[in-house]
């Protein structure tokens, strides 16, 4: 069974954090569908949490701002048949979410000048169009 979620190597989400809700789910599962609670609701409060440390914490709320209410994100998962297989699928997606909200930033392009050839390739190139698009035109 699920115990905790691994976001990175160093921060691991314990059980006693999560929120788990489960509901019936629409999709796949035949008659079992109108009797088992398959669908999987996984919550986190990211706000509220004091295992982040604070730059990661704040980067991370203001990644995931769109996806937090009160400072909880929620993840839903109902796409296997088995609850089990919906609580795997939501713990991923909730460590890959906090993965990708913690990340460095990219850093910043270095602006470059296009090469004195590449410049004077394309202007040989737009000379060559414009002369062909002229040759085209017949006496006006």
């Amino acid at each position: 069974m699920l115990s905790a979620v691994r976001v990175t190597d160093a921060i691991v989400i314990p059980e006693g954090d999560l929120r788990w809700r489960f509901s019936r789910s629409s999709g796949p599962g035949g008659q079992g569908v109108n009797t088992a609670d398959s669908r999987v609701e996984l919550s986190f409060d990211l706000a509220g949490s004091t295992l982040f440390p604070p730059l990661l914490k704040e980067r991370a709320l203001e990644r995931l701002a769109a996806k937090l209410v009160d400072g909880v994100l929620t993840i839903a998962a109902s796409e296997h048949r088995a609850q089990l297989r919906n609580r795997e699928a939501a713990a991923m997606r909730l460590a890959q979410a906090l993965r990708e909200a913690v990340a460095p930033p990219p850093r910043k392009r270095r602006p470059t000048k296009p090469s004195r050839g590449s410049v004077e390739r394309r202007l040989a190139a737009k000379k060559r169009r414009g002369d062909v698009k002229r040759g085209r035109r017949g006496d006006e």
